[in-house]
């Protein structure tokens, strides 16, 4: 399975490297509308939403439809795997933080 990076939608990047060194990894994703993020997984991490959304997420539990705020702040404490998908009708953008 990919990582965030690796992960694009339908052949796309919608993640770029801000900052990689030997203890964290910074990711910029992007999601315009219609727009998604492949099935990957991701390392422990905290995430930082820029712009939030509306989006549909699978993940272990099932899917589901939320909306994501502005400001909004997550983290995981352990490696997780998911798929998302932008169905509202503004660019959502996130800050990705993964710990090596």
């Amino acid at each position: 399975m990919p990582d965030p990076l690796e992960a694009g939608w339908k052949g796309e990047a919608v993640c770029e490297v801000l900052k990689d060194n030997d203890e964290l990894r910074v990711l910029k994703c992007t999601f315009k509308p219609g727009v998604g993020h492949e099935k990957h997984y991701h390392n422990p991490h905290v995430g930082y939403t820029l712009v939030g959304g509306r989006f549909r997420i699978t993940d272990a539990t099932g899917t589901r439809e939320v909306n994501v705020p502005t400001g909004y702040t997550f983290s995981k404490d352990s490696i997780t795997s998911h798929e998302v998908l932008n169905i509202g009708e503004t660019t959502s953008v996130y800050l990705i933080m993964e710990y090596k």
